[in-house]
């Protein structure tokens, strides 16, 4: 198995976070990535986090979202960041974040996040209005898929999760 670095990036291009991964493989829901518990990953420039837990995450082709699965005790079963479409290449796998966030909690709890950010953000960075239209289709649609556990948010991250865990 090959590994990829993650990169996600805020619109103007500043450093987000970013960690090294396995590629685990591709399916019909795009790239599907693992890092099992004790992963390091960085936000910007700031000192390292080390994740407790085991998690995939899936890039899918041509759609403005990413998804991390977490594996159990996490309390956050899926969090999905608005992003620009991941691009892949010299291994590593980028994208922009649009700060929207759609998260299903353990509980069963949906919750769309940073709807405040992003709207600061559309200011600060100068989103184009596509821009914006695109993320709101895209929290629209994530808050619909991952409620109704419709996609590959029914299931289809356990093969992949039982690699790492």
């Amino acid at each position: 198995m090959s590994e990829a670095r993650i990169i996600y990036r805020k619109y103007g291009g500043s450093l987000h976070w970013h960690q090294h991964a396995r590629v685990l493989g591709e399916d019909e829901h795009g790239v599907w990535t693992g890092c099992p518990a004790g992963t390091v990953g960085r936000r910007g420039s700031e000192p390292p986090v080390v994740w407790p837990d085991p998690f995939v995450m899936l890039f899918p082709r041509n759609a403005w979202w990413t998804a991390t699965f977490n594996a159990r005790p996490n309390r956050c079963a899926i969090y999905c960041d608005v992003t620009t479409v991941p691009v892949r290449g010299d291994g590593r796998i980028t994208m922009a974040d649009l700060d929207l966030d759609v998260l299903r909690m353990r509980d069963g709890r949906l919750i769309l996040d940073d709807e405040d950010e992003f709207a600061v953000h559309q200011v600060r960075y100068g989103y184009p209005e596509e821009i914006v239209r695109q993320a709101e289709r895209s929290a629209a649609w994530l808050m619909e898929a991952v409620g109704a556990r419709t996609g590959p948010f029914g299931g289809a991250h356990d093969r992949w999760l039982s690699q790492v865990t």
